[in-house]
Order: C-alpha cells, then sequence, then structure tokens
C-alpha cells in the first residue's frame, strides 16, 4: 500500500486484510484529503469509497485523543452504518479509536448517553443525525472531517435541509463529499457548504485495472 506518508500501522491492517495496492481514486485523492481540502470525489459503485473513507479519517486522527467527536460521517441507511463501522475496527485495529454508529431504528436516549462518554468518529443516517444535532448540544468545535458517503440515494430522499442543518452547526471543518455522479443537486449543496473544493473524477476505465479494493 504505497501512500505518502501512510500511517504504518494503518498500512499494515490494509495489507492484512488484503489491500496490498492502494487503487486509482485512494492515490489520487490521499495527498489531498490528507492536507484538509474541500473534495468532491465522483467514482462509480465498487470503486472503493467507503475504504477511502475510512483510510483516510484513520490516517487523520490517529495518534490524537480527545472526548469530542472529530469525524462525522453521513451514510444512507442502517446497513451502511454497519457496513462502514466494521471496516473501521477491520483497518483500524491498532488505532484506539471509539467508533460508533447511529441509524433510524437505534435507542435515542442509548446512543446519546454512548456518544456523551467521548468517541472519535461518528457514523450515521440523516434523520438520526439531524434528530440528536437539534435535540442534543454536541462539542463540535474539535470536528476535523465533515464527510458524505454516496450523497446521490441520500440527496434523492430530499435530505438537503437535514444535511445543511448539521453543516450549518460546525464553524469550520473539511467537508468532504462521495458520489457516483455530480449531479445539480450535489454541486447545489458544494456550493452552500464548502468552499472551493478540489474535484475528482474517478472513471470506470482507470479502476478497470485495479482489483484489490474494497467499497
Amino acid at each position: 500500500m504505497k501512500l505518502k506518508k501512510i500511517n504504518e500501522d494503518l498500512k499494515q491492517n490494509l495489507i492484512d486484510n488484503g489491500l496490498t495496492e492502494a487503487n486509482a481514486m485512494q492515490q489520487e485523492t490521499f495527498s489531498t484529503i490528507k492536507s484538509g481540502a474541500d473534495c468532491i470525489i465522483v467514482a462509480p459503485k465498487g470503486s472503493g469509497k467507503t475504504t477511502t473513507i475510512v483510510l483516510n479519517v484513520i490516517q487523520k486522527l490517529v495518534g490524537e485523543t480527545e472526548e469530542s467527536p472529530r469525524a462525522l460521517i453521513i451514510v444512507e441507511d442502517k446497513t451502511k452504518v454497519l457496513e462502514m463501522v466494521e471496516l473501521f475496527e477491520k483497518f483500524g485495529k491498532y488505532s484506539n479509536l471509539e467508533i460508533y454508529g447511529v441509524h433510524d431504528k437505534g435507542d435515542m436516549d442509548y446512543d446519546k448517553n454512548y456518544i456523551s462518554t467521548g468517541i472519535d468518529v461518528l457514523i450515521g443516517t440523516p434523520n438520526k443525525l439531524s434528530d440528536m444535532f437539534s435535540t442534543a448540544g454536541y462539542n463540535v468545535n474539535r470536528l476535523k472531517m465533515f464527510i458524505i458517503d454516496d450523497a446521490d440515494p441520500i440527496l434523492k430522499l430530499r435530505h438537503e435541509t437535514k444535511i445543511m442543518r448539521i453543516s450549518n452547526s460546525i464553524a469550520r471543518t473539511q467537508r468532504i463529499i462521495f458520489t457516483e455522479q455530480l449531479s445539480e443537486r450535489i454541486e447545489s449543496l458544494a456550493d452552500k457548504m464548502m468552499e472551493e473544493p478540489f474535484l475528482f473524477e474517478i472513471d470506470d476505465e482507470e479502476e478497470e485495472e485495479e482489483d484489490n479494493s474494497v467499497e
């Protein structure tokens, strides 16, 4: 896994799980994401977007300890929440990061109490995160990354208002959108919440040569 200045424990965990080579998306975006710049990353289904999110969040947060969330990730549904939590546990084995996922079918009081004990990465659905942020005073001043995974289906369900409500509660942070298509809705959302984002468009031909990524 040849990525410039990647954390050695993270690198070894990726290799242990079969990711011996960075794919096109990971190679092209790693340095920019690591720099803290806002990004829009357009890539086809199965191109490793979820893996790219997980490895970059671990890279950014590893070695630090704080009680407030430092990465907030919005995903489509409960299945996506559970998949991403599992991936963090797999690739972040030695990171000591506290990962927690919330979804529409979870218990609100339990979730709030757990988060109040201190977590590093919060993953959740738009509905649940919007409800939680509107009813609980979470400290988002230490947030370093605000990420939307697979924005296309999320915006098709008209969750823009909820996403913007969350985004507006965060003063300064890196914002990243992953999507399969650069639609007008994606562009409109980016205009509202991002500052001069870098645009990466990974096509199918680039990904056909890579078969070690995991979605």
